[in-house]
């Protein structure tokens, strides 16, 4: 979105709107967290809605967000294990639980002690302070983003996660958000810190515990990575909120001189949803990013995604699918910049999509911006249905139909979900998806 459209007049100011039922919040302890709403805030005031005349979001209509009303939840619904049990994964650490943007710590499941730390906002503020404060609202810049902007002006909490220097941590650790309120509105952060040489997989998870026609709920995450040297982090993303809910998310990450990020993002939920992702690259620094969006119905997926090599020597993979199918529609752009200077870099990005029916519709647009001359840079996009010889191949072995339908659709899916190293997660993930495409091949 340029700055002239951003701060055009609006004809209907969607944003003023949505701005009334925020309550207004007491100030913070922390000097800091104040300074960053107010600059938040500030922002907002030249500020508008995106509309399709913005470049950045012509496929992405968000007409059907503007006919809600949001409320900011003021008591969070009393949850039990029981009721978050289809969520938890047994093969992680420990758990973070968020419900509708509240931390839930008689959910949550933490760690034995051993350095790391995985708590809520105030409680990692008491012994971290300087560190936080050195990376909080540091990496997801507000420019002319609206959501980013909103979620910094209403921060309270966030689920953090600092990993001290050297440690490797065997399991995952589980953020979990949990949707529970129609008309809810909810804005989590997230803070991830790995210091030197850590290693660690971190399950950053968006729930509904109910898919009812009447569950509308806008759900508005900031999450900030910061990897310092040497430090590998895999990070898998998932959305699978409500049918009916909207989900507008935004991700920056910072990757550290010779450290590695490793991205795995799943869409499966929400009638309009948005994911958009920025990762900076250090020198030698290493990132593979890799996304599904799985879309039916009248949903809408859009997934943006930048990655910026500042720096020499730095690697990047790229593959994200979309499946759509009735009337839904998909949109993927994805943006590979390579700064003048960040010679030898090496980066590869595919977009492959797959449509079901007639009336489904994928938008996508890989890009590449190179001001460097040693690079190897490639990228390309394919959109297109089941392939005839593979379903004649599958009906010459005796399939239906429609059961060959389903496992070449399962299979093209499947090559992401498998790239997620937690086996719970990916069984969960896994049956969602053969139940959307039809069943059990």
């Amino acid at each position: 979105m340029s700055s002239a459209t951003a701060l055009r007049p609006p004809t209907v100011d969607h944003l003023a709107t949505l701005l009334a039922g925020q309550p207004l919040l007491a100030p913070s302890q922390w000097a800091y967290v104040n300074t960053l709403r107010e600059q938040a805030q500030a922002a907002l005031g030249a500020l508008a809605m995106p509309t399709l005349r913005d470049e950045a979001w012509r496929f992405t209509d968000l007409a059907p967000l503007h006919q809600q009303k949001f409320q900011p939840v003021l008591q969070a619904s009393r949850l039990q294990l029981e009721d978050i049990a289809p969520f938890c994964l047994d093969d992680a650490a420990c758990r973070l639980v968020f419900v509708d943007g509240v931390h839930a710590p008689q959910l949550s499941s933490l760690a034995p002690d051993s350095g790391v730390v995985v708590s809520d906002l105030p409680t990692a503020m008491a012994t971290h302070t300087a560190a936080l404060v050195a990376q909080l609202g540091r990496q997801q810049a507000l420019g002319d983003n609206v959501f980013a902007a909103l979620n910094t002006a209403f921060v309270q909490d966030a689920a953090v996660v600092v990993l001290p220097r050297d440690m490797e941590l065997a399991q995952p650790v589980h953020l979990l958000f949990v949707a529970t309120q129609a008309g809810a509105l909810s804005h989590p952060r997230c803070l991830v810190l790995a210091e030197a040489g850590s290693r660690a997989t971190l399950i950053e998870d968006y729930v509904a515990l109910q898919d009812s026609a009447a569950m509308a709920y806008l759900v508005n995450p900031v999450t900030e990575i910061v990897l310092a040297a040497q430090a590998q982090l895999t990070h898998v993303r998932v959305q699978r909120d409500a049918a009916q809910a909207f989900h507008i998310a935004n991700c920056a990450v910072s990757v550290g001189r010779s450290a590695n990020y490793q991205s795995v993002s799943v869409a499966m939920g929400a009638q309009l949803s948005r994911y958009s992702l920025r990762v900076l690259l250090d020198e030698g620094a290493e990132c593979a990013v890799h996304g599904l969006a799985l879309v039916a119905g009248s949903q809408l997926a859009d997934t943006h995604s930048c990655i910026d090599h500042a720096q020499p020597h730095g690697s990047s993979r790229q593959l994200h699918k979309c499946i759509a199918d009735d009337s839904a529609h998909a949109v993927f752009n994805g943006k590979v910049i390579v700064r003048p200077g960040a010679q030898r870099t090496d980066s590869a990005q595919s977009s492959r999509n797959l449509l079901l029916s007639g009336r489904a519709q994928v938008d996508t647009q890989p890009q590449l911006e190179i001001f460097a001359d040693d690079v190897k840079c490639t990228h390309g996009a394919t959109i297109g249905q089941l392939d005839a010889e593979e379903m004649f191949y599958l009906q010459s072995r005796g399939l239906s139909d429609s059961a060959a339908r389903q496992l070449l659709t399962y299979a093209f899916g499947a090559e992401i979900l498998d790239r997620i190293p937690l086996a719970s997660l990916k069984h969960q993930l896994q049956q969602r998806m053969l139940a959307r495409t039809g069943g059990l091949p």
